[in-house]
């Protein structure tokens, strides 16, 4: 088997995936299965990501789960329901009024109940992870430029605000080693003032030229549609969102009718792609060299389709499996078949293109600016 051409893979592809992963670790609290997607996610990151600077942005996502289990931990110990029989630290309880019955505050520590709150804080944690996952693989410019016309605004407005964290971040840092060669050396409240002004100053730039590179690309500028197009697009996008709101209460609610359901949640789908479909007629743009939608990207989504699938199938089958025993307490199940899907979910790490390579200066470069640098 030849071994792919080094490319990037499509960003939507990367977003099913990442999806399809956190909807399987949404269905299940047993912590064998958590730290099984958790690691899939891990090694798709470390082998596929490229060397943009969003890249490096899975160990902040980490971080972040770590940080949401501890705060679920204390929540726990402060003021969650105690339960279980093996004390592990001995709290004194506060009493409260009879207006706030029900809310324990501190009281003896529970390993059953600590375990809980830990598999459930790690539950939300690997969901985190899944979608930092898709933010380090996927390139959010390049998945504005796949969206469909009509989106194109919304997606800007996405994308600018997502990455106004690391440019900010990158501004400080500028401004930092500013005063550090200056010889300027206060820290804490007494640095801020110099340090805001100019990341402010900064920010105010990147914004100015941002809105000149994009009235320079015509962003903004819409073809003149006929009436009739304009309210069909409305009509079909409302009626989509309608049908839409409709069929997924028909699916939560098992007393409604089965039309309900299934046909009118396929029906608001139909009508809201219409919509977007026709809306996209009235946004003037063209996409230059736009990204391939070749195997790898159906392999891509497929593995992350596949895992929410084995989880769904275990579900109905031996749903206990899926829980963390706390009453008795005891070691969690080890189901195959959801353990065989998240591993699937691990096929990108090897069966993809790999990223391609960082721009690298030639020889003939380098040898000139060794030249003009004088001896190395």
């Amino acid at each position: 088997m030849r071994t792919p051409l080094p490319r990037a893979v499509h960003p939507a592809a990367w977003w099913g995936w990442a999806i399809g992963l956190a909807v399987a670790v949404s269905s299940t609290a047993n912590p064998f299965l958590l730290l099984t997607a958790l690691a899939v996610a891990a090694l798709v990151v470390t082998s596929r990501r490229g060397s943009s600077p969003w890249a490096r942005s899975f160990r902040l996502y980490l971080w972040l789960g770590l940080f949401i289990v501890v705060v679920r931990t204390v929540l726990h110990v402060l003021v969650g329901l105690k339960f279980g029989d093996t004390v592990v630290l001995p709290l004194p309880e506060v009493t409260l009024p009879s207006w706030a019955a029900g809310i324990d505050v501190l009281g003896d520590l529970r390993l059953e109940g600590l375990v809980r709150a830990v598999s459930e804080g790690l539950r939300l944690a690997v969901m985190i992870a899944c979608i930092g996952a898709a933010n380090a693989l996927a390139n959010p410019k390049r998945l504005l430029r796949s969206l469909p016309g009509a989106l194109s605004e919304i997606g800007s407005a996405v994308v600018v605000t997502i990455t106004v964290a690391p440019q900010l971040a990158e501004s400080v840092q500028r401004v930092m080693r500013a005063r550090a060669l200056r010889g300027d050396t206060a820290r804490g409240i007494r640095a801020l003032p110099r340090v805001a002004l100019p990341v402010l100053e900064d920010t105010l730039d990147r914004s100015l030229m941002l809105a000149s590179a994009m009235d320079s690309r015509g962003y903004g500028r819409r073809r003149v549609v006929p009436p009739t197009t304009r309210v069909l697009t409305a009509f079909c996008t409302l009626g989509g969102l309608l049908a839409s709101a409709v069929g997924i209460y028909g699916i939560l609610d098992a007393t409604t009718p089965g039309w309900l359901g299934g046909p009118a949640l396929l029906v608001g789908v139909a009508l809201s792609l219409t919509g977007i479909w026709l809306g996209g007629h009235a946004n003037a743009r063209s996409t230059y060299r736009p990204d391939p939608w070749r195997w790898p990207e159906w392999l891509t989504l497929a593995s992350g389709a596949v895992a929410a699938l084995a989880v769904q199938v275990v579900m109905r089958s031996d749903a206990a499996s899926l829980g963390m025993p706390v009453e008795p307490l005891a070691v969690p199940a080890l189901p195959l078949v959801a353990v065989a899907g998240l591993l699937v979910g691990a096929l990108p790490a090897f069966l993809t293109p790999p990223p391609p390579p960082p721009a690298t200066r030639g020889p003939s470069v380098q040898r000139r600016v060794a030249v003009v640098g004088g001896p190395s």
